[in-house]
């Protein structure tokens, strides 16, 4: 699974919000691609400025699809995707939805982010665990994973 994943950039911006008020809550909910029911409120993924228009001060934030077809109980992926740019320094917030996962992440390492995401088994250790190398002609990020996350990887 790991080596199609295929990840495609949004050009839309993003913002997390949290909807205390039912009116703001009802206001934001046409617009939002995800929502969350939280002890504090409503948490929504809606359009960045769709955010700013309602009033909210938060960073914008851009969604890397991943294409594969992924499975609910699959295991590894978003750990994989989310390590991989944690490594680079990168804050990721990953959705798993019924069809794809997507990651969130800030709007000004966009580049940079899928520039990572769409090297060839990059950080994922699965490759190497499957393979014993990695051609040189495709970096791969160093890999902090222990034998059973590198076992699990190396099974999808």
């Amino acid at each position: 699974m790991l080596a199609g994943i295929d990840p495609r950039l949004d050009p839309q911006s993003y913002a997390f919000v949290t909807a205390v008020q039912p009116d703001v809550a009802m206001q934001l909910m046409g617009s939002a691609i995800a929502s969350f029911r939280e002890d504090e409120g409503l948490s929504l993924i809606v359009p960045y400025d769709a955010a700013l228009a309602a009033g909210y001060a938060v960073d914008p934030y851009v969604r890397i699809t991943l294409q594969v077809h992924s499975a609910l109980d699959g295991v590894g992926l978003t750990a994989a995707v989310a390590s991989t740019l944690a490594e680079a320094g990168i804050a990721c917030n990953m959705v798993a939805a019924f069809h794809h996962d997507h990651a969130f992440i800030p709007a000004p390492r966009a580049q940079e982010s899928i520039g990572i995401a769409n090297r060839p088994a990059v950080g994922w250790c699965w490759l190497t665990a499957q393979c014993g190398t990695v051609p040189s002609s495709k970096p791969v990020l160093s890999c902090s994973a222990n034998l059973s996350t590198m076992s699990a990887l190396a099974s999808l």
